[in-house]
């Protein structure tokens, strides 16, 4: 039998990175690269990285200081609510999603950074809704090879100045040997 994916060893953890096999029709995940930042017996979340929205979070949040900064689409679920992930070491109330990589947390002391004018630049990324899956779902899509999981460092975790799937392909392509065909599929595999 012809396998079109390689096989990828990694594990789902927290911190890890799911990237979506590169037919995937699902207008939230395709092509899209998701960190897990919760894995565990009672199921799997994280955010969509490389889903950016044309909203600013002054938009939504009109009563902080002007803000520049692309907005992900999260996932699917809970989309009415604001997520951040950080680089805020001492944030009260946060989360270790990795070393150096921290998730929520006391959102009015980030806002009193914010009003003291401290530069965030690449230190905050904000997400609207979350993904997230029931127990041993995400395993059943590893298992048939819908998400390959990976690394990827906090700078590009963090980063939100490559475009949506070109994010994607580097991420593939960084991934090895036997990717690079992967990260450079057509969209629709007929046009091939």
């Amino acid at each position: 039998m012809l396998r079109f994916t390689p096989k990828s060893n990694e594990k789902p953890a927290l911190g890890k990175i799911l990237l979506a096999e590169p037919f995937m029709a699902d207008p939230h995940f395709g092509r899209k690269a998701i960190l897990l930042c919760e894995h565990n017996d009672e199921g799997s979340f994280g955010f969509v990285l490389n889903n950016f929205i044309e909203v600013g979070l002054n938009e939504l949040l009109d009563d902080l200081p002007t803000v520049q900064c692309r907005l992900s689409l999260g996932g699917p679920v809970k989309n009415s609510n604001l997520y951040y992930l950080h680089t805020l070491d001492g944030a009260p109330d946060s989360i270790v999603v990795k070393p150096g990589l921290f998730m929520g947390g006391d959102f009015g002391w980030v806002r009193t950074l914010l009003e003291a004018g401290r530069p965030l630049d690449g230190k905050l990324r904000f997400f609207i809704g979350y993904s997230g899956w029931t127990p041993g779902q995400l395993e059943d899509e590893i298992k048939s090879r819908s998400w390959f999981v990976t690394n990827a460092d906090i700078n590009t975790i963090m980063s939100t100045n490559i475009d949506d799937e070109e994010f994607w392909k580097s991420l593939v392509t960084d991934m090895g040997v036997g990717f690079d065909h992967i990260a450079n599929a057509p969209l629709d595999p007929s046009m091939n």
